[in-house]
């Protein structure tokens, strides 16, 4: 690990789980399906269980899944780490808020907190970046993982391209994003309702004025949305392991 500068207060990982996956077409949420042996959503909390830089993990799931939840992911992996589970709202940042408030109960609402929110269908984020993003959220008070666009991204409009961004400034917003919790918190406050529809934290957060940096991040972090993905998933965990043989 390197040896960086991080804040005294260990971070704490918000991840919301609480889509059901239509776009997979299965008949479970999507987090519970098989990766290697292996649910994706015990792979994803593995990222950050017994990491020395995190104190807390809440997964944010949908409240009939509690059950199962406990009983085959968080048992069955000996996970210790997670505090508590959190049932997910109707849209992400409605889970977010919960989550938020469920850590501030908890006694984790420290103004520098560092506030990691990832993806539970993101198994495969190298927690070797963690160290760098933490730094970069105490510089900063906000920061995401995303890597540089590689394809020419077209504006569309009824059909017909409506314009062409410039590549160089386009990035892919991955996930771990994280906040210090102060700004994070007040993000929240000011457009966490019904105001706007942010599709990740980091659009809130930019909307309510406060800066967000951005820390490359790498092609295997990708988000398990269909079935393609998952076998992409697959061939991406298996190549690792040959790697690291």
């Amino acid at each position: 690990m390197q040896n960086l500068s991080i804040p005294d207060s260990k971070a704490i990982v918000l991840i919301p789980a609480a889509g059901s996956g239509r776009r997979m077409g299965t008949a479970i949420n999507k987090q519970y399906l098989q990766l290697e042996g292996k649910p994706l959503l015990a792979r994803t909390i593995a990222l950050f269980d017994r990491h020395p830089l995190i104190e807390a993990i809440y997964p944010i799931i949908p409240v009939d899944d509690f059950d199962f939840c406990r009983s085959e992911i968080l048992e069955k992996y000996h996970f210790t780490s997670v505090r508590r589970l959190i049932a997910g709202g109707k849209e992400r940042q409605d889970s977010v808020r919960k989550g938020l408030a469920a850590l501030i109960e908890d006694g984790y609402g420290q103004p520098d907190r560092p506030i990691l929110i990832h993806d539970g269908a993101r198994p495969l984020f190298n927690p070797e970046l963690l160290a760098q993003l933490l730094q970069k959220i105490a510089d900063t008070g906000a920061c995401i993982v995303a890597i540089p666009a590689k394809d020419t991204i077209k504006e569309v409009m009824h059909g017909q391209i409506t314009g062409s961004p410039s590549r160089d400034r386009l990035w892919q917003a991955q996930t771990p994003q994280g906040f210090r919790f102060e700004l994070l918190h007040k993000a929240f406050q000011q457009l966490g309702s019904a105001t706007i529809t942010a599709t990740d934290d980091a659009s809130l957060v930019a909307a309510a004025g406060y800066p967000v940096r951005v820390l490359e991040g790498d092609d295997r972090n990708i988000k398990v949305t269909t079935p393609a993905d998952l076998l992409i998933a697959a061939a991406l965990l298996d190549s690792h392991k040959e790697k690291s043989a």
